[in-house]
């Protein structure tokens, strides 16, 4: 025997809420992949430009940092400038979606 449903209360306006909030993140979404934050390790030296989604946008190296032949050195400031990048993107969306998310956005 089939259960009969009980409408929910509010019905249609519950469904729209819902897919007021899907559009509202979509969006919330859309604008994080145009928004960017720069991050630097080495005094400005390497500098990192990444997208809310993080995505990484650019990598700029001061030509005088190269001139030191210091490959390792390099290496680590970039290293350390990529991963800042990343937890400032990563904060960026956590603001950004936390609204939606309850909190739980990365």
């Amino acid at each position: 025997m089939a259960k009969s449903r009980a409408p929910l209360p509010g019905g249609r306006n519950v469904l729209s809420q819902v897919q007021r909030m899907q559009a509202e993140l979509a969006q919330a979404q859309a604008d994080l992949a145009d928004q960017t934050i720069e991050a630097s390790a080495g005094g400005g030296a390497v500098k990192v430009v990444m997208t809310g989604t993080q995505e990484c946008r650019s990598i700029t190296l001061d030509p005088g940092l190269l001139q030191t032949g210091d490959v390792s050195m390099v290496q680590d400031l970039v290293l350390l400038a990529v991963n800042q990048a990343i937890r400032d993107s990563q904060l960026l969306a956590a603001r950004r979606l936390g609204p939606f998310t309850g909190g739980l956005a990365p």
